[in-house]
């Protein structure tokens, strides 16, 4: 998931210096929100380690 997020990233760094407004702010949108999910998953994830 962490690499889509990469691959969103750089997407939308190229697309902000060729000027592509819209598409650079769709690309850094989905970026944040699968890296958002991943924060989840990973925190989820250390609690259930500690938890067992």
């Amino acid at each position: 998931m962490l690499r889509w997020v990469l691959i969103f990233l750089v997407v939308a760094v190229i697309a902000a210096i060729f000027g592509f407004g819209g598409i650079a702010a769709g690309a850094a949108g989905i970026a944040k929100i699968i890296f958002y999910i991943f924060i989840v998953l990973f925190v989820i994830s250390l609690l259930m380690k500690l938890l067992r």
